[in-house]
């Protein structure tokens, strides 16, 4: 009698488990995203949550929580309930680049269930318009002749942007003095200044620069050309190993149950084969680069285990 007792509520709980994923979402969800509002985490997150409020017929509330890098956000998400009611949609930094250089609060994988990426973009190594660089070539020329001259501008010490010229240079076998900023914004605007000598900036606005007169861009970090910036080789072309891509995508608290991280991959899956979708994300300057579920999993592993190899090479650590 115990035992059929027994068995009849795992049944029931079992039916309830499911109605709830079958019902799922039946009240509007949050959309955390761990930077402030107007960068292309920003931008990108906003156009997915309004695309999974038309197709899941509830609203998804987009709420910015910058700080420390996007690891407030990030791990306020990690922290949640399982639930399905509380996302991240973030951006490869936080996720593969951060953990390497940094103790967080949460981990990576682990503390994730991966839902999906649409977009990345690479960087465009750049220099000012007034620089006597005219090829990546020349620059290396000069490095290699003058270690320790050339300077380079970051976002910030164990940012991407960091990481990514510490790559470059060490592939390169050159030495250049890294000056880090609060963010690719001002590091950008003392590259246009000529204040630094080289410098990372966003594909769409490098191309506004380029045509502009004020930078010029030497290579391309992706694994192949830029749309935005065709004329412009990549790293390969130039004779550098490695790349550096910025990986849109979105995540859930780690044990969210598994039909409804089915059904949001789902959902995504579907908004990437929309052309309309699709070419709204281009007309913006983004790369569509669909990875659902595990192949999104995969990709920041592989990632972050690439950051990890650089920073431990460079002795690049932030804290303890």
């Amino acid at each position: 009698m115990r035992t059929c007792m027994v068995s009849l509520l795992a049944l029931v709980g079992l039916f309830a488990h499911g109605a709830v994923a079958q019902e799922y979402p039946a009240r509007p969800v949050k959309l955390i995203i761990p930077f402030a509002a107007g960068a292309g985490t920003d931008l990108t997150g906003r156009i997915v949550a309004e695309e999974f409020g038309k197709r899941l017929g509830q609203q998804f509330v987009v709420e910015n929580k910058p700080g420390a890098a996007g690891q407030l956000g990030t791990d306020l998400v990690a922290k949640s309930d399982p639930d399905g009611y509380t996302l991240l949609w973030t951006v490869s930094d936080g996720l593969s680049v951060l953990p390497a250089v940094k103790q967080l609060p949460y981990k990576v994988p682990d503390d994730f269930a991966f839902i999906g990426s649409i977009a990345q973009q690479p960087y465009a190594l750049s220099v000012s318009s007034r620089s006597a660089f005219k090829t990546f070539a020349d620059l290396v020329a000069y490095a290699k002749n003058h270690p320790g001259r050339l300077n380079y501008g970051s976002a910030g010490l164990g940012s991407a942007p960091h990481l990514t010229m510490a790559m470059i240079a060490a592939e390169a076998g050159v030495q250049m003095v890294h000056i880090p900023f609060a963010g690719l914004g001002p590091a950008t605007n003392a590259l246009v200044a000529g204040t630094v000598d080289v410098g990372l900036v966003i594909p769409v606005q490098a191309k506004q620069l380029v045509d502009a007169g004020r930078i010029r861009a030497l290579a391309t970090t992706g694994g192949k050309r830029s749309r935005v910036l065709p004329d412009v080789p990549t790293l390969a072309e130039v004779g550098v190993k490695g790349t550096a891509v910025i990986c849109y995508g979105l995540l859930a608290p780690a044990k969210t149950d598994e039909r409804i991280v089915a059904r949001l991959r789902h959902v995504l899956g579907d908004m990437m084969s929309d052309k309309a979708f699709t070419d709204h994300l281009y007309a913006m300057g983004f790369e569509v680069r669909p990875l659902i579920g595990d192949s999104y999993r995969d990709f920041i592993v592989k990632d972050l285990q690439k950051w990890r190899a650089v920073a431990e090479a460079g002795q690049i650590k932030i804290g303890n």
